[in-house]
């Protein structure tokens, strides 16, 4: 894998968050501008938002429709979207970044 991917865990059910709806955006000097829109598959991922050589320096964020996933399993969530900003230093090279998700909590990190 190379450029910027994800993936979510659900870590109340213990498995992959699939069909969530990910958008991928870059800010410019006009705001920020959509990349990519995908959805999960069944394993919670988003192999390639960004091929590696379309990853320049600079801010990226990552939204996660998490409201829409949470309404599709029946629950309730505090959190109707996910929104993970975070900079590319270096261009070309590999960002992952993963997702843990309950209905009233998350975290990230840089992944590999």
């Amino acid at each position: 894998m190379s450029g910027i991917s994800t993936h979510i865990l659900d870590v109340t059910l213990g498995r992959p968050a699939a069909d969530v709806q990910v958008r991928l955006e870059v800010h410019e000097p006009t705001g920020w501008q959509v990349l990519a829109t995908q959805i999960t598959d069944m394993d919670g991922r988003c192999k390639e938002l960004l091929v590696a050589e379309k990853v320049l320096a600079g801010t990226y964020r990552i939204v996660f429709a998490t409201g829409e996933y949470f309404a599709a399993t029946h629950r309730a969530t505090f959190y109707p979207e996910v929104t993970i900003v975070f900079t590319v230093s270096e261009s070309r090279a590999h960002y992952h970044v993963p997702l843990l998700l309950g209905p009233y909590g998350y975290t990230t990190y840089r992944g590999s």
